[in-house]
């Protein structure tokens, strides 16, 4: 896992050089790491309200803080900071200002645990002076999204008016959703065919567990998992389940394919970004731009902006599950590894979702949004489904045997999941016992559960 060099690349002569990307990618077994990557909404602490980037108070006043105290050196736009990177880390802004921390590559579960503990610990030192509020939840729950703020980049305007025609839901994807996420190493194509289709077909088993967004615009929603509905409706281009995922031995050339296909945002020359009027990259590839040909630096920036339930890059980016508190948020990045580092395990997790048909899993998906972990499945509950699969997990961290000082191993960061599973429960469901009881419909009850602390 490395980041894409942001120098200047050669003209693509053929489609052959951008299935070579994900070739590239492949890492022998003894170098798989795993990164991890925390999305939060950040409002004022009294009122709920999402914060802007500008003032004392705002989202530019809080990186400010954190580069003077910290070691981060900052990331600037048109004289805005808008990030913040030490060499292996960095702190991003999404479109509505949720927080961002795109974490190290690391050998260990134990790595990214104190790595979250010190991103915690370091946000939270600054919080009070600025008044504000990190949330354990996948979406902004109070602004309505004609009041939540845009953040100053350039990418972000052009993303908002495109967004405009692709769909109802995708300003609200933008501005107010909020996701963990994890990133896997493979060894082959084969190992990225198992580890892409198996990260696609467990798309609604991580939303019916991570369930963690049911109140958006200060009301309580039909829905426990509101930002899973948004991808639903944002842009059929780029979002959701790929079906050649389930039925493709060629995972690479097949998504070169799907991402050839998908039209462009902007094209990136120097500090500019140039929009290119809904051209997909195949014909960009073809025709080139008022004298600009595509590059392999544009590939790799088109493949950032495609938004399907697992992505693939030089790794393999699970993406389908809500944020979470702190205690929860390495439930998922457990799982995942758990199953996809032990190859025994990775072949008992197929042998568990593979049956399941692409209708089946479109509407196990619908169904995982709705309700969670009571989501009915094929032929048994989600329930029996989640708990067979975390149980398999479990055992691929066991034999793993990645200890922490203590001797214990990755299974510790597995295990708040598993309760929930056990008790058929995902985070909403506390949430929406809250607000019809002791919080009675009131942001502050919400605001004391979920908020960050020390």
């Amino acid at each position: 896992m490395s980041a894409n060099d942001p120098s200047e690349s050669p003209a693509i002569a053929s489609i052959d050089q951008l299935e070579a990307t994900f070739h590239d990618g492949c890492t022998p077994k003894e170098n798989w790491k795993i990164g991890v990557e925390y999305e939060k909404p950040v409002v004022d602490k009294v009122t709920g309200e999402a914060v802007p980037y500008e003032g004392p108070s705002g989202i530019g006043a809080l990186l400010a803080a954190l580069k003077e105290r910290g070691e981060w050196k900052g990331v600037y736009e048109d004289g805005n900071l808008i990030a913040l990177g030490d060499g292996r880390a960095s702190i991003t802004l999404e479109p509505g200002g949720q927080f961002e921390l795109s974490g190290e590559i690391c050998d260990s579960l134990h790595c990214a645990k104190d790595e979250l503990d010190r991103h915690v610990a370091e946000i939270l030192a600054v919080s009070d002076e600025l008044g504000i509020a990190y949330l354990g939840l996948g979406i902004t729950p109070k602004t309505p999204i004609a009041n939540v703020p845009w953040m100053p980049k350039e990418r972000y305007r052009i993303m908002r008016s495109v967004m405009q025609e692709t769909g109802k839901l995708g300003h609200r994807m933008m501005q107010q959703t909020a996701t963990v996420q994890a990133n896997f190493d493979y060894g082959d194509e084969r190992d990225a065919r198992d580890k892409f289709r198996i990260a696609m077909g467990m798309s609604p088993l991580l939303v019916a567990m991570s369930a963690n967004s049911p109140i958006v615009d200060g009301e309580l929603t039909n829905l426990k998992s509101y930002r899973a509905h948004i991808w639903t409706d944002t842009d059929a281009d780029r979002c959701g389940v790929l079906p050649f995922a389930f039925d493709s031995d060629a995972v690479f050339r097949g998504y070169t394919e799907y991402a050839l296909d998908v039209p462009m945002y902007f094209l990136a020359r120097g500090d500019r970004l140039l929009r290119l009027g809904g051209r997909t990259f195949r014909d960009f590839m073809r025709t080139g731009l008022d004298g600009e040909h595509a590059t392999l630096n544009d590939w790799s920036t088109h493949l950032t902006t495609l938004f399907p339930e697992a992505r693939m890059k030089t790794y393999i980016e699970v993406r389908a599950a809500d944020s979470q508190s702190p205690a929860l948020m390495l439930g998922t990045p457990a799982l995942m590894k758990g199953l996809f580092y032990d190859a025994d395990c990775l072949d008992a997790a197929w042998d568990v979702i593979g049956p399941w048909t692409l209708d089946q899993r479109l509407e196990l998906l619908a169904e995982a949004t709705r309700h969670g972990m009571a989501a009915p499945g094929p032929r048994h509950s989600i329930r029996d489904y989640a708990k067979e699969i975390v149980g398999i997990a479990r055992e691929g961290l066991r034999r793993q045997a990645k200890t922490n000082a203590a001797g214990e191993d990755e299974t510790i960061y597995l295990d708040p999941l598993a309760a929930m599973v056990d008790d058929g429960k995902c985070p909403a469901d506390a949430i929406i016992e809250g607000w019809k009881g002791p919080w009675n419909g009131q942001i502050g009850g919400l605001l004391e559960y979920s908020s960050y602390a020390a």
